[in-house]
């Protein structure tokens, strides 16, 4: 299934239109990560890795210790939700779910619950900017938030040359773009956070068949960008590594 999405990217982003770049990611580290985990949110903060996970009565968020892995605090979201992505605002933590229109916003050091929101539709991703939350929810369209309401402030289609892009999944902002993984392929678009264009696209082929996951649910998705430190990392649902990859060029 995955080769077949993937083809029908490239077929959208072949020489017959006005391809966009495709660059093969370039691993710097290899770093241990939890192979039972149905990766869903991905960030560093701080030098921790935090992370979410899916899955009803199985989707938590943790602090891990980048370098080995270690959990060090780790906190359940309620059972009968499927948990999706992270972000992390001040000294607060936001995330949500699938289905159900539930947020939560979550003390950073202790991952205590501070606060809740709501939202309508889907929620898969999240990432931020200098001033807004950005969520994705598997459409073209990327919602940008406003940090202390937590309601929409303005709406973003991304295009990829001219076509509405949708399977939109894990976010990561990174040099003045919005990563995106693209759902069930090995592509992360650069998206230009003010028109929505793809701009080019990050290719882990190579990262998930080092992941060695048999699993058809074992995608790539989890984008983290350490902003002290100018390193970004990937991984995958159920993969048993996190990797250290070059971030994109600065344009």
């Amino acid at each position: 299934m995955r080769r077949l999405f993937f083809l029908s990217i490239l077929l959208l982003a072949s020489p017959m239109s006005a391809a966009v770049p495709i660059e093969p990611a370039r691993v710097l580290h290899v770093y241990p990560h939890d192979r039972t985990a149905f990766t869903e949110g991905l960030l560093i903060r701080d030098g921790w890795l935090y992370e979410s996970t899916g899955f009803e009565n199985h989707s938590f968020i943790r602090k891990s210790v980048l370098a080995t892995g270690k959990v060090v605090r780790s906190i359940a979201i309620p059972s009968q939700y499927f948990g999706e992505g992270i972000v992390d605002w001040g000294d607060t933590l936001r995330s949500f779910v699938w289905h159900g229109g539930q947020g939560y916003i979550w003390k950073l050091k202790t991952l205590r619950q501070a606060g809740s929101w709501t939202y309508s539709g889907e929620g898969w991703a999240m990432t931020r900017d200098d001033r807004n939350i950005i969520m994705s929810d598997g459409t073209p369209v990327l919602r940008f938030l406003d940090p202390g309401t937590m309601q929409v402030a303005r709406r973003l289609t991304v295009t990829l040359d001219g076509q509405p892009l949708s399977m939109i999944n894990e976010l990561e902002y990174v040099h003045g773009e919005i990563l995106a993984n693209i759902w069930q392929t090995s592509l992360i678009a650069r998206i230009d956070p003010q028109s929505g264009r793809v701009k080019g696209m990050i290719d882990v082929n190579a990262l998930w068949a080092k992941a060695g996951t048999s699993d058809p649910g074992a995608v790539p998705n989890g984008i983290a960008y350490d902003r002290q430190t100018n390193r970004l990392y990937v991984t995958g649902k159920y993969w048993p590594y996190l990797f250290e990859i070059q971030p994109p060029a600065v344009h």
